[in-house]
């Protein structure tokens, strides 16, 4: 048997600060929170796909992107998140603009990073 076709997907993201990422996924990124246990919260990540926002004792981030969201305008979003006290990356060699966002050389897309407070690595992506 295969995973069915249909099947929507669930983000799980690891958090040891879920007193500061509750409020960080809510307040600042203004996503939807759908509900609050014992090991989670869960947010409405966009187009109901839930987020597990997971408390995980001692979690470190890993290196790379967990997760990220597709936008219709990138500079817009940067901006908008900016405001709001988020610091995108910059990263040596990648030839990123001002405000982080990095043009695939090839064309096509554009990406910005940042972390939330536990330094889990997040992207914004921006097509054509």
């Amino acid at each position: 048997m295969s995973l069915p076709a249909n099947a929507p997907p669930v983000v799980f993201i690891l958090t040891s600060a879920r007193d500061l990422a509750v409020p960080f996924y809510r307040d600042v990124l203004g996503l939807r929170l759908m509900g609050e246990d014992g090991y989670a919260a869960t947010f409405d990540m966009g187009n109901r796909t839930p987020l597990r926002l997971t408390a995980v004792e001692g979690h470190r981030p890993g290196a790379h992107t967990v997760a990220g969201w597709h936008v219709a305008d990138i500079a817009a979003t940067v901006d908008a998140l900016s405001a709001k006290g988020v610091l995108f990356k910059i990263y040596e060699g990648f030839d990123q603009d001002a405000r982080g966002v990095w043009s695939v050389p090839e064309g096509g897309a554009k990406i910005a990073w940042f972390e939330d407070p536990d330094g889990n690595l997040l992207s914004l992506t921006q097509i054509g």
